[in-house]
């Protein structure tokens, strides 16, 4: 998922969802020193551990649903690629909706989202529903192989140029 991570300059990442931090890690790991790499945590407890765990994670805490005026808060206008842990299957339709148009408000021309879905939630309605909510927002969506090697399976979507 990091893969989406920009070589240039000075790129802003956003991870949504990073929870304990272990994409942050694979994320931090591509990115160019000049770049910013900015996480979404809703929990003030882990947003908390977050900082103190990740001291150079610049994490910003609240709702993915209010992304723009999360960003517009940290000076940010727009983004080079999106890289969710959210726990898609789960969320209700509304929910799903709103995140991916505010993610999709935020890309800048050429850049990616990426997102997964565990293997065993693909047949949950809230995954299927997600799925098409991908095809509704963005002109491009690109599904993984599965990946057999993550635990548990996962597939990955990688999606670019959305509709505004």
């Amino acid at each position: 998922m990091a893969a989406v991570v920009p070589s240039g300059d000075a790129p802003v990442v956003v991870e949504l969802g990073p929870g304990t931090g272990s994409l942050s890690r694979a994320v931090s790991a591509r990115m160019p020193s000049a770049g910013r790499h900015i996480a979404v945590e809703l929990d003030p407890g882990m947003a908390d551990y977050l900082r103190t765990r990740l001291p150079w994670l610049e994490v910003v805490e609240g709702d993915a649903a209010e992304l723009d005026q999360l960003l517009a808060n940290a000076g940010v206008g727009s983004v080079d690629a999106v890289i969710s842990g959210l726990p898609w299957s789960i969320f209700p339709a509304d929910a799903q909706h709103a995140i991916l148009h505010q993610v999709g408000g935020m890309l800048a021309p050429g850049a990616a989202f990426t997102t997964f879905a565990y293997l065993h939630a693909l047949g949950m309605s809230g995954a299927r529903g997600f799925r098409r909510r991908l095809d509704e927002n963005f002109d491009e969506v690109l599904t993984s192989r599965t990946v057999w090697r993550n635990a548990p399976p996962a597939r990955i979507y990688t999606c670019r140029r959305p509709h505004r």
